[in-house]
């Protein structure tokens, strides 16, 4: 039968939930053997699973009536063990549903409690004595199910009734049982209903930690492929230089592998930075650089910077534009002149970094034939105005900055404008890597 299975399903559950306790009380036991070993923090201890179990045990007030039955001393005795079986049932029904929450809420739950209610009155009524202990009873499984803001009202409402009913049938003393059973209710939902929030909120917790985990590592992995991608292709672009250049002038072939040399140190000196997360890029760190790696590719490099001094924030981003575009540039455009252009006012500062690019990736051996500048694919634009990876992340970044990004086809070539405050917010993680075409 279906209700049989579903008892079946639900007593695995149980087991399972017991089993899943036991294992995470040996680990907090060896956990807390640890941290006293080595001085660290004892970890926080795993509560007992939310299952019904935990309500069950309260079914021994009702054995004072079941004596009743076996000594004789009820009348009816047929009568007053239906009821008791018929109430234990519907009790242990409630409590399995009270720690489900899409079922708790449910109207055969409320049912149940009715009927509960029903027959706790008749027994009670009827037979007085230990049979009145069954209003407490009656208010605990109250308390389980309705947690919520209907809880006031229920919980008076069973306390009234089990009041009522044991003045009728002992006097002044069914005022005890009354008592007994509004706290019985009130306890019961504060006490479960702060299980199950402590319970989320350890949940809540979990998944932020698993969270920002995720994050970091998603940091460092852009950061560290951004800073290999750009490195490699500026190493890439220098050994090029320097084999074309050896056999004619070794000198300038020396100093491009002194440059080489020097590229390698600064990348490991940023990647240590980058795994500490304190990299903070410099304008004219990164401005130096792009000359020194468009000279080496055979492009031109025009740069010239005006006006005031700018804030770190500005200087990190500003210098993760011209990482980006100067990359590209070298790697997908063909182009032989490029101009990088830094123009500060009051509150903005504008970067522009215009090519004179034509797609064809012969700039460069990084990517040859690879890339799509400026009037590859008929000079087609990218549909948001900016295209690629890391053109798209510091889209992003420079927008949570208060400024912005546009990147796309001029008709000299390809150009890419950054406009930022002068006092700019700290950067957020770095972008993709620079690596990817400029057009789709």
């Amino acid at each position: 039968m279906s209700w049989m299975r579903g008892a079946r399903a639900r007593l695995r559950e149980w087991r399972a939930a017991q089993e899943q306790w036991k294992a995470d009380m040996r680990a907090f036991r060896a956990s807390e053997k640890e941290a006293r070993r080595t001085g660290a923090a004892v970890p926080e201890q795993p509560g007992p699973p939310p299952t019904a179990f935990s309500l069950l045990p309260w079914l021994l007030l009702g054995l004072g009536a079941f004596s009743n039955l076996f000594q004789g001393e009820t009348p009816n005795p047929w009568v007053g063990g239906l009821g008791l079986l018929t109430f234990n049932s519907l009790y242990i029904y409630v409590a399995v549903r009270a720690f489900v929450k899409e079922k708790r809420g449910a109207p055969s739950t409320r049912v149940a409690l009715v009927a509960m209610a029903a027959i706790t009155c008749g027994l009670g009524g009827g037979y007085g004595g230990n049979w009145l202990l069954f209003f407490p009873l009656l208010g605990l499984a109250t308390g389980a199910a309705l947690r919520g803001e209907h809880l006031r009202w229920a919980g008076l409402a069973v306390a009234v009734l089990a009041g009522a009913v044991s003045a009728a049938r002992d006097g002044w003393n069914g005022l005890n049982i009354a008592y007994a059973t509004w706290i019985s209710t009130m306890v019961t939902a504060a006490i479960l209903g702060l299980s199950e929030a402590v319970r989320e909120l350890r949940a809540a917790r979990e998944q932020l930690a698993h969270q920002a985990v995720a994050e970091e590592r998603l940091r460092f992995s852009r950061d560290l492929h951004d800073l290999l991608g750009h490195t490699m292709s500026v190493i890439v672009v220098k050994s090029e230089a320097a084999r074309r250049l050896a056999p004619r002038d070794m000198d300038a072939a020396l100093a491009q592998i002194t440059d080489i040399e020097s590229v390698g140190r600064q990348a490991l000196t940023e990647i240590r930075e980058a795994v500490t997360g304190y990299r903070e890029g410099s304008l004219g760190t990164e401005l130096d650089r792009a000359r020194s790696v468009l000279d080496a590719a055979g492009v031109e490099a025009v740069v010239g910077r005006s006006g005031a001094p700018l804030a770190p924030g500005t200087e990190a981003l500003l210098g993760w534009v011209v990482r980006e575009a100067v990359t590209n540039v070298v790697r997908h455009s063909g182009a032989s002149r490029c101009e990088i252009t830094v123009d500060g006012t009051a509150g903005r500062v504008r970067l522009t970094v215009a090519d004179n690019g034509t797609g064809t990736g012969t700039g460069s051996g990084a990517d040859a034939g690879a890339g799509s500048g400026a009037g590859a694919a008929g000079g087609a634009a990218w549909p948001d105005g900016v295209g690629g990876t890391g053109l798209k992340g510091l889209t992003e970044r420079l927008a949570a900055a208060g400024g912005s990004l546009r990147a796309g086809p001029s008709p000299r070539g390809f150009t890419v404008t950054a406009e930022l405050p002068t006092e700019a917010l700290e950067p957020p993680a770095p972008a993709a890597a620079a690596t990817e075409p400029r057009a789709c």
